[in-house]
C-alpha cells in the first residue's frame, strides 16, 4: 500500500511542479530498467484494455495499411546515461563508457 501512497504524493507534486531530484532519479530507473511486455501486448493482442497496460515505455505505434505495425520504446540507453549523471558521485566513470558507447570518444 505504500506504493499508491508514493504514487499519489508524486502526483500532486507533478501538479504543483515541485518534483524533486529523487522523483526524476526513480523515473529514469523506471525507463531504464522497465518491462515492454505491455508495449507489446498492445499491438499484438486485438483485445488489448488499453488503460490497464503500463505503456511508459512506449514512444511511437505506427501501423500502415497492409497492416505492418512498427513499435519504438524510449531509448533506454540515454535514460541510463541520464540516470548516472544524476548519481550521488557524478558517475565520470560510467559517463566515459556512454560516451565511448556512442562513438563520442573517437578521435
Amino acid at each position: 500500500m505504500e506504493c499508491k501512497s508514493t504514487d499519489a504524493e508524486l502526483k500532486k507534486r507533478i501538479k504543483s511542479g515541485r518534483i524533486n531530484r529523487e522523483d526524476v532519479i526513480r523515473r529514469l530507473a523506471e525507463l531504464a530498467f522497465g518491462r515492454a511486455n505491455d508495449c507489446v501486448k498492445l499491438v499484438l493482442q486485438e483485445d488489448a484494455q488499453v488503460d490497464k497496460l503500463d505503456l511508459s515505455l512506449l514512444s511511437e505505434v505506427k501501423r500502415n495499411d497492409k497492416g505492418t505495425v512498427e513499435v519504438k520504446l524510449v531509448d533506454r540507453l540515454r535514460a541510463l546515461e541520464l540516470l548516472t549523471n544524476l548519481s550521488s558521485d557524478g558517475g565520470t566513470d560510467v559517463s566515459a563508457f556512454f560516451k565511448a558507447l556512442q562513438g563520442e570518444g573517437q578521435g
